[in-house]
């Protein structure tokens, strides 16, 4: 038995990759080494140095030798890498990279070796360097051909260069069959592949009598029928023609052909003499062609043509046609210098075009520019200047001094008078506008990278001061050309302000100059010398339209904060002095209702002394007022309890907002608390007290006692109601017993029959809703730390209660089987002093209506927004090699468990529906719809007319203020119960 063949697979049972290897005994295929390939590169190296370059790792070197085998042609620099991983098998970014930076990088830094074309596309040895090692070379290749893949030879391919090794008769080879490829192998490497574990093979033996004849040899026609050769032959001769044809369909390209006579050189570009269509000839041509190829064909097209012809790149750009590069070697194939389908071609003598030179190159591209300059017309006898635009073309490379002296030509300003502007994006949707100093004569317009379309602005020193709509509707402030930073003041001071004067004038100013520098500067631009100077002050205007307080005449520009581009309006009023406090002021806690009043006071002056003053401004009289600053959110905030103390004691600064708020404040050491009836939804425990209630409300209404007395608005919940008592003033060092005691002496509760205060329940209120219940009742109040929007919920009820520490009180309400409503609220109190989870909370719920855990579904009420919150024992499953993770906790996020929270319980037994929302629900999330439309609409509306606003409408001094969004604020605490 003779072997004769291997299979080989290398992977697993799921999936690998078989390679055969075949013995060609009978020598039917064409062998080669590749050693012979490997010689090619070796024998170019310098013949002066002993060492290959592969040994070396000298990447010059390699590259040079793949280089002068291509030829003067070239290769595609992203294909250079590719044919490097092929001669050498290194990849380039694996070997050199690191010592030598990318293989681009390293042929631009070798320009006497490479030549870079193609707009750095393809590269090639320089003219001297083809001749290097030239003769050395092995001009002898051999032909790669694959066992029953014969393939015809191309028109252009290089046949004369190469010749067929013909495998000798006394040796036989292996063939490496891997898919579609065939290659041949040595004996010696077919051992190689029989490595790794998972490797699997299956050998192939025949008779060793099974003999050819020699005839056989080399011949794979051998006793193949006549009629079988026919037939292939055909087959062959179909398969070439639809080769050919693919061939011609992949290599042919569309070139269009711009002719040199019927252009003419105008405006930085080519523009055609006559029609677009007159001067464009389009022809097809195989990509492989060489450019003395093309000009015979061009020659062949035009018979009018008569001299030298020259090709040239082209493009089409929004100024015109422009040329970038001239192809000057004839013998370059047209797909090596990176010409495709749809190129553009200009075909003209090389030297001028209709007698004109034509420069050429990236840094001579034609830019369209917008240029916008100042009009001067009259209308009814009114001189008004208008902003016009027109187009003019640049080149990349032309520097803004040049381009001043084109535009003083074209616009009628001088040269000196003319300032230069050039739009600056700060991102994709705001710009602004940059002026050009003398600093940037120099600076061309390819160093500040504007693109066609862009725009410039030219425009006249005189009209500085102007704020004027542009055609395409981007506003100009035109800035001042020796100085960036401006400033636009706004004059509101109206009776000494003439008819004809403009109420903005826009200021130079540097960031050294004094504040009353520029009042002085805008009184006189704006023709105000008989006002009083001291009378009138400058203040910043928000971007909402808002005046600030007065700035400090004697601050400079930086000092003060100014920006360039920021609004000031000159006030009537005195400039504020170091002493003294600009102070906003409002009456009431809405403060988005209640207008917004100033007043400028002295530092050194009692907190009652500037309560005085702040009354005498609003027209009110009496001694039950107090003041207070306003929160981060613009709320009525801390309290100024300590009268006698000084503005500048009490850390009130310039430009706050403080709040006259009713009611005297107690003495030192006292509370004032507002105390509320608290009412909760109708059950079977507080039916009887329904009845009495009302008898509170008649009281109510008959001492003319209402709820809206210290500027409240009654919240309508949607199980609670409140109904206000009165104030109490009462120790801090007393106790919660005693508060119950001096609550049950209001006139309204003294017709109940209380019988203990164990039976009165103290909610502690914030924003009139109850959030906890107030325990320990020999606790000080003072410790409670109420803070200043706090109230006291009084709740009467049936047995005395005393709740501890670590109890909690809910709200049960079973759901209605097979309705959208609930059952009365039922209380229940849950001890949370062991487990404050889900799943405790599920427990003592199913204990309270005898039910099994599993048979029953809870879920939290948000009132506030009309929605409910399934409350789950679901845990995240941890790896048992960590510690077990702890439960989560209901008094966190994001349930936020505390007292009096109603919790909807559903009967599964009875109650699949697991949808715990009431029609109510619905009603109340669409009316919160609702109000967040028409909240977002008039934020618009006011958006939208903020910046004419200050303008339009009638100046007020008193203005009212603008609150800030609320933003919620969760602070993680611990447990201080």
């Amino acid at each position: 038995m003779n072997f004769f063949s291997v299979i080989i697979h290398k992977g697993g049972c799921y999936g690998g990759h078989y390679h055969a290897y075949i013995k060609d005994i009978d020598q039917l295929g064409n062998w080669f080494s590749s050693d012979e390939e490997k010689a090619v590169i070796s024998s170019t190296k310098n013949p002066t140095n002993d060492a290959s370059p592969l040994e070396l790792g000298d990447p010059l070197e390699i590259l040079r030798a793949i280089l002068v085998q291509l030829g003067p042609d070239g290769i595609l620099v992203d294909q250079l890498g590719q044919k490097l991983l092929e001669k050498v098998g290194v990849a380039w970014n694996k070997r050199y990279r690191k010592q030598c930076g990318s293989i681009r990088k390293f042929l631009e830094s070798h320009p006497d070796v490479f030549l870079l074309k193609a707009n750095g596309a393809r590269v090639a040895l320089k003219h001297s360097e083809h001749g290097y090692s030239g003769q050395q070379l092995n001009k002898t290749k051999v032909r790669k051909t694959q066992i029953g893949n014969s393939k015809a030879d191309s028109e252009h391919g290089d046949d004369a260069e190469r010749t067929q090794s013909i495998t000798p008769t006394s040796e036989v080879h292996w063939f490496d069959f891997d898919d579609s490829q065939v290659r041949p192998i040595q004996e010696k490497d077919i051992e190689k592949q029989f490595q790794g574990k998972e490797c699997a093979y299956m050998l192939f033996y025949r008779k060793s009598q099974l003999q050819r004849p020699e005839q056989a040899r080399g011949n794979s026609r051998y006793k193949v029928p006549a009629n079988l050769q026919e037939e292939m032959a055909t087959l062959d001769a179909n398969l070439q023609q639809q080769r050919a044809e693919f061939d011609s369909a992949a290599n042919n390209i569309e070139i269009h052909l711009h002719l040199g006579p019927m252009y003419k050189f105008e405006n930085g570009a080519l523009q055609p003499v006559s029609s677009q269509k007159d001067s464009v000839l389009t022809i097809t041509i195989d990509r492989r062609k060489t450019v003395g190829d093309l000009m015979q064909t061009i020659f062949q097209q035009l018979d009018f043509w008569k001299g030298d012809m020259v090709i040239s790149l082209a493009k089409q750009l929004p100024a015109g046609l422009h040329l970038y590069e001239t192809f000057k070697e004839d013998h370059s194939s047209l797909h090596s210098l990176g010409i495709t389908d749809g190129t553009i071609l200009f075909v003209w003598d090389g030297n001028k075009v209709c007698g004109v030179d034509v420069q050429m190159g990236e840094e001579f591209e034609p830019l369209l520019l917008n240029i916008l300059y100042p009009h001067l017309r009259r209308k009814s006898e009114t001189e008004i200047v208008q902003f016009c635009e027109t187009q003019k073309v640049f080149t990349r490379n032309t520097c803004f001094g040049s381009i001043r002296e084109a535009l003083a030509l074209s616009t009628g300003i001088s040269p000196e008078e003319l300032t230069l502007c050039y739009r600056k994006f700060k991102n994709k949707t705001s710009s602004n506008w940059v002026a050009c100093d003398n600093e940037d004569i120099h600076t061309t317009l390819a160093q500040l990278r504007l693109k066609d379309g862009d725009s410039m602005l030219a425009t006249d020193q005189k009209y500085n001061g102007l704020s004027v709509p542009c055609p395409n509707d981007i506003p100009l402030n035109v800035v001042p050309q020796t100085d960036r930073s401006w400033l636009q003041i706004k004059n509101y001071c109206g009776e000494g302000l003439p008819q004809t004067a403009a109420t903005v004038v826009t200021i130079p100013v540097t960031m050294e100059m004094l504040v009353s520098a520029l009042k002085d500067n805008a009184i006189e631009k704006l023709k105000l010398k008989d006002e009083k100077e001291n009378e009138i002050c400058l203040r910043p205007i928000d971007r909402v339209g808002k005046l600030l307080p007065p700035v400090y005449e004697n601050l400079t520009v930086k000092d003060a904060g100014f920006k360039t581009g920021s609004t000031l309006a000159l006030f009537p009023g005195r400039t504020p002095t170091e002493t003294q406090l600009f102070l906003y002021f409002t009456i009431g806690d809405r403060l988005h209702l209640s207008p917004e009043m100033e007043i400028v006071a002295e530092q050194s002056i009692s907190v009652r002394e500037c309560l005085q003053l702040m009354l005498e401004k609003a027209g009110l009289s009496g001694e039950h007022w107090h003041l207070r600053k306003t929160d981060w959110c613009c709320d009525a905030g801390e309290v100024l309890k300590d009268e006698e103390a000084t503005l500048a004691d009490m850390k009130i600064t310039n430009g706050e907002t403080l709040i006259i708020m009713e009611g005297r404040l107690p003495p030192k050491g006292f509370l004032t608390l507002p105390i509320w009836f608290y009412q909760p939804a109708l059950n079977s425990v507080n039916t009887e007290y329904f009845q009495a209630n009302k008898s509170i409300d008649e009281g109510l209404c008959s001492l003319s006692i209402l709820p809206t007395t210290r500027d409240f608005m009654p919240q309508q919940y949607t199980d609670t109601e409140l109904d206000f008592l009165g104030n109490i003033e009462i120790s801090g060092d007393a106790n919660l017993e005693d508060l119950k005691v001096q609550v049950l002496t209001l006139p309204l509760l003294q017709g109940f029959s209380v019988p203990s205060v164990q039976f009165l329940r103290v909610w502690l209120l914030e924003n009139k809703s109850p959030v906890k219940i107030l325990r320990n009742q020999q606790q000080q109040l003072g410790k409670f730390k109420f803070g200043s929007s706090v109230g006291i919920g009084i709740q009467l009820l049936q047995a005395e209660e005393h709740l501890g520490s670590t109890e909690l009180l809910l709200r049960l309400r079973m759901a209605v089987p097979g309705e959208r409503t609930y059952y009365p609220a039922m209380e229940v109190v849950w001890d949370v002093s062991k487990e404050f989870t889900a799943r405790a909370l599920r427990q003592r719920i199913s204990q309270h209506y005898s039910l099994l855990p599993e048979q029953i579904e809870i879920a939290k009420q948000f009132t506030d927004l009309f929605e409910w919150m399934p409350i789950t024992t679901w845990s995240q499953q941890v790896s048992k090699k960590k510690k077990k993770k702890k439960l989560q906790s209901l008094q966190g996020a994001p349930y936020y468990l505390k007292d009096g929270d109603v919790i909807g319980v559903k009967n599964l037994l009875i109650d699949n529906n697991k949808d715990f929302s009431t029609m109510t629900d619905d009603i109340g999330k669409e009316k919160l719809k609702l109000e967040d439309n028409s909240k977002d609409k008039s934020q618009q509306s006011t958006a939208h007319q903020s910046g004419d606003a200050t303008e339009n409408s009638e100046r007020q001094i008193v203005r009212g203020q603008t609150r800030r969004p609320e933003v919620a604020l969760s602070i993680s605490v611990a447990d201080f119960r």
